[in-house]
């Protein structure tokens, strides 16, 4: 199941990249509004706050032997 998951927001990604490149070559008007919103989504992506996926309360590389 999560690899049909996987399957179907890969295929997303690649068709909105698609929609992106027609768009800049003067695609059709659903292919720039696609387009709009793959850019838009990848900036929401982009400025989302990076979750502390290291919880054990340490700090991986900060130099100290302990």
């Amino acid at each position: 199941m999560l690899l049909i998951i996987l399957y179907v927001v890969l295929v997303l990604v690649v068709g909105g990249c698609a929609c992106v490149v027609w768009a800049a070559r003067g695609g059709p008007a659903w292919a720039r509004g696609i387009a709009t919103a793959t850019l838009a989504a990848g900036e929401l992506v982009r400025a989302r706050p990076r979750g502390g996926r290291n919880s054990g309360g340490t700090t991986m590389g900060d130099g100290s032997d302990g």
